[in-house]
């Protein structure tokens, strides 16, 4: 089997995972100055959860038909985004009407994502011996002030976003791109992720593929450290 010379890792549910709906929420009230009660602030936090309105959670549990295609393309326009993630904050009641704008903002912030607690210190393994690392994630903003803010950039040889591309996993193009910008054939990576459908996608073009658990940080201190394991 060809020797692995590097790896590319997923973002949300890889590396990091966005903070929970209560604490997402509570952010955004304080951006806006808006007050709830603390019974109120956990029913409405379920209920947007329920609704998919936190970008890196939950899926909504029913996808209004007049969302389906900007949905669909989120992850390659970011306009589209923005879009489809108000608009399905918007379906739950809000006690102020900045709250699904404040809402998006406060998912990009660095403090809205937490690593996972092996993330680093396999990263910088890794790179200590001597593979070249990528970040290939489906998204639809720029997350490099995140993974600067969270000490994981400085390892990293690229970041492949989809919005930047107009593609997203699993189309092979993208992973094609993303081993030609970490310098090395297909057949001499690794794609990390917990998407089998769009992670897995990199075997199509020759990868390797190895699956992880987007499981809270709290429950998931270690399972990064297969891919040491793997390359043994």
């Amino acid at each position: 089997m060809t020797m692995l010379k590097g790896v590319l890792f997923d973002f949300s549910g890889t590396l990091l995972r966005i903070e929970p709906a209560e604490s997402w929420l509570r952010g955004a009230l304080a951006a806006t100055g808006t007050v709830m009660d603390d019974g109120a602030l956990r029913d409405t936090a379920a209920a947007l959860e329920r609704a998919g309105a936190l970008p890196g959670g939950a899926v909504p549990e029913v996808l209004p038909p007049e969302l389906a295609g900007i949905w669909a393309e989120r992850n390659r326009e970011p306009r589209h985004h923005r879009e489809v993630y108000t608009a399905l904050a918007r379906r739950v009641p809000l006690p102020s009407p900045a709250l699904p704008e404040a809402l998006y903002a406060r998912h990009m912030r660095p403090e809205a994502w937490r690593p996972y607690p092996d993330a680093v210190e396999v990263l910088a393994e890794l790179r200590g011996r001597g593979l070249r690392l990528g970040l290939l994630s489906n998204i639809g903003w720029d997350l490099r002030p995140v993974l600067r803010a969270h000490g994981l950039a400085p390892y990293l040889d690229c970041t492949v976003l989809s919005f930047e591309h107009r593609m997203q996993k699993p189309d092979p193009r993208l992973f094609a791109g993303a081993c030609r910008e970490l310098g090395l054939p297909p057949g001499e990576v690794l794609m990390v992720g917990d998407d089998r459908r769009a992670d897995g996608g990199a075997t199509a073009v020759g990868c390797r593929y190895l699956p992880v658990a987007p499981l809270p940080v709290d429950q998931r201190p270690d399972e990064l450290r297969a891919v040491l394991d793997l390359l043994g």
